[in-house]
């Protein structure tokens, strides 16, 4: 497990702290999860140790507590703030009560939640914003402070933030699906990049559903050899002899393998079927992206309409001296004003041209890992089941042959 956490921390792009000193670093864990509070007020808190030799940070290490809200803060804010950078997803909140303090759903949250944090630390255009040192640094009064000075979409709620997203994802959904006909851009690459991102998503979710297949089924099978092995231990009980032997013998094996296969359930789950749940967040933040250049574009598009019709009538106005060409002179500088703070569309537009190659690239990285261990734990468990079964053929001949 350690070994894969660390894989998907270095795929992440974040040098280690074991690097050489004069090389800028800056690395970050999500530790020792502890469940505080009783009842519907109770949460799980994370620490979050931050190693760095850059000098913007206070001091080479720091400890700070933060639960799942902060986190959400922080991805709430580079969003908005970072239009036409694909922010990393977060792991999403269990809506069952009974699962949300297990322990399986914990170490997959604080898991997504690490994979989360260094994704931002090491991307170029994140790693050096004051909301990611106030996350990394402040005490927890001041990030207490920090989430309750926020107005407007930065106070929504967690759950209200996803249906944002979701309705985000909608409403470009509709817009490539045709069911909307808005001002759009017309750009064979932008129309490129829409289908490509549709058509993972889809791809994605399709095999982590059965990835999710896989897993429960090695746990049933876990469970269905656990429950062979008490009833054949008991039958050996009534035989006596070689048979009785056998039989314990058999039973013992599958208890073992019952193990076994439960163990490498989990494996599956935290290495396989985790990081292609977290790549289908991923492609969903995409979508959310992409809706913004969407709207960016549409408002760029009226105010250039509303800044050729206010030219139009201040033409008019001046040709006939009306007294109202003052008050048309100012319409028509605060439009030009609006339309110089659209230009940021083509920064979106570079910011995604760009993110989509990075996207791609850490991408491949990700998935040949969680493939790679994928294909290692099931040869690892299938040589478990031959080599255990294996050892029972001679004394289950023995007894088929007297």
């Amino acid at each position: 497990m350690e070994q894969q956490q660390q894989l998907q921390r270095s795929s992440s792009g974040s040098p280690s702290p074991r690097s050489q000193s004069s090389q800028p670093y800056l690395s970050v864990s999500v530790t020792e999860p502890v469940k505080l509070g009783n009842g519907v007020q109770a949460y799980i808190s994370y620490r979050v140790i931050t190693k760095t030799n850059l000098p913007e940070y206070q001091g080479h290490e720091k400890i700070v507590i933060r639960r799942y809200s902060d986190f959400v803060w922080l991805r709430d804010r580079l969003f908005h703030k970072f239009k036409g950078v694909f922010i990393p997803p977060l792991p999403e909140k269990s809506a069952v009560e009974k699962f949300r303090f297990s322990a399986e759903f914990i170490e997959t949250r604080r898991q997504g939640l690490d994979i989360f944090v260094n994704r931002i630390a090491s991307h170029q255009e994140l790693q050096s914003t004051e909301d990611l040192r106030n996350f990394l640094q402040a005490d927890e009064e001041t990030m207490e402070r920090l989430r309750s000075q926020e107005t407007g979409i930065f106070k929504t709620k967690p759950a209200d933030l996803m249906q944002f997203f979701k309705d985000a994802q909608s409403k470009v959904s509709d817009i490539v699906l045709g069911k909307e006909k808005p001002v759009e851009e017309s750009n064979l690459e932008y129309e490129k990049l829409k289908h490509y991102i549709f058509e993972l998503e889809n791809h994605l979710a399709e095999v982590q559903n059965h990835a999710y297949r896989l897993v429960k089924r090695h746990r049933e099978l876990g469970q269905s050899l656990s429950d062979f092995s008490k009833a054949v231990k008991l039958l050996g009980a009534c035989e006596g002899d070689a048979l009785g032997k056998a039989f314990s013998e058999l039973g013992t094996k599958s208890e073992a393998l019952s193990v076994k296969l439960q163990k490498e359930a989990h494996l599956l789950l935290m290495n396989f079927e985790e990081p292609l749940k977290d790549y289908v967040r991923a492609v969903q933040s995409i979508k959310a992206t992409i809706a913004e250049r969407a709207n960016v574009f549409r408002h760029q598009c009226e105010l250039a309409e509303t800044m050729k019709l206010k030219e139009i009538n201040l033409d008019k106005l001046m040709l006939t001296r009306s007294y109202k060409m003052g008050e048309a002179e100012h319409e028509y500088k605060e439009a030009m004003e609006n339309e110089e703070a659209t230009r940021g569309f083509e920064t979106i537009v570079r910011l995604m041209n760009e993110e989509i190659v990075r996207f791609q690239e850490q991408k491949t990285l990700d998935m040949g890992i969680a493939f790679h261990e994928f294909a290692k734990g099931q040869a690892r468990l299938a040589n478990s089941i031959a080599d255990a079964w294996r050892s029972l053929l001679p004394k289950l001949e023995a007894c088929s042959t007297q």
